[in-house]
């Protein structure tokens, strides 16, 4: 989805309402604009992921998937690399001994919501509901209270804003992707778009699964997952987690 489909997107998501309905809508709806890459790293750099310039933050979305997630992991282990696995609660509780086993070989678990569903209509309640037991079943698989919160899809409504606080997440997305969901996605192509965007500071959004992505398109992800890595190290980045992202960047 570009930034101009996305525009349309949030603005037809009301549809024809009351005048009140729509003000409604539109404060529900309204923080969702950051999805924009360009603006958010414009005017948003710690939601967009920006941290120590010598740095990049390595993340995945969607998993754990017993047929993907465990590639990844002898991958990385492979390539001497931790990364921040944003997991679905859905996924964890049904494969709760791969989202343990993320978190013991190194990797920082983090909160991708309950279900990969699009909030376009408020609903508070379930919002929140929904966030505080993801983020009870992450904290259980990593033994760790999680930090940080990336909704699906990049997201942020009001009412998962306000969800996050009262979950004590921290809200992050991305400054760079591999658009490495898509059927034509290769590992030449996910490198050459994550390669794009991606500078000292970044964060990399890729996926684990092709949970919510066209069907085996992991494969593409984990073809460039050493090219991508080599491509920071060659620049001088070191490559990790989030939680290696920056003091004053988690402050």
């Amino acid at each position: 989805m570009d930034e101009r489909a996305a525009v349309r997107r949030l603005v037809s998501a009301a549809g024809p309402v009351s005048a009140v309905s729509l003000a409604a809508a539109l404060a529900h709806i309204g923080p969702a604009a950051t999805w924009l890459p360009g603006p958010r790293r414009r005017w948003l750099p710690r939601l967009a992921g920006q941290g120590r310039p010598g740095h990049v933050a390595l993340t995945f979305d969607d998993g754990p998937h017993p047929e993907s997630t465990p590639r990844f992991l002898d991958a990385l282990d492979a390539l001497d690399v931790r990364a921040t696995f944003f997991l679905l609660g859905e996924n964890v509780v049904r494969h709760p001994a791969l989202a343990r086993e993320l978190s013991r070989r190194g990797h920082e678990l983090a909160v991708h919501g309950w279900t990969h569903d699009q909030p376009w209509l408020p609903s508070p309640v379930r919002d929140t509901r929904e966030l505080l037991r993801a983020a009870h079943a992450v904290g259980e698989a990593g033994d760790a209270a999680p930090r940080w919160y990336r909704p699906p899809y990049g997201i942020l409504t009001s009412g998962r804003w306000a969800a996050a606080r009262r979950a004590g997440l921290r809200p992050v997305l991305w400054s760079a992707w591999g658009k490495d969901w898509r059927a034509d996605a290769t590992p030449a192509s996910v490198r050459a778009t994550a390669a794009s965007a991606l500078r000292g500071g970044g964060t990399l959004l890729l996926h684990d699964t092709d949970h919510t992505s066209a069907p085996g398109s992991w494969r593409a992800t984990l073809g460039a997952l050493p090219e991508i890595v080599g491509d920071c190290r060659s620049a001088g980045l070191a490559v990790g987690p989030l939680a290696e992202h920056g003091a004053d960047w988690e402050g």
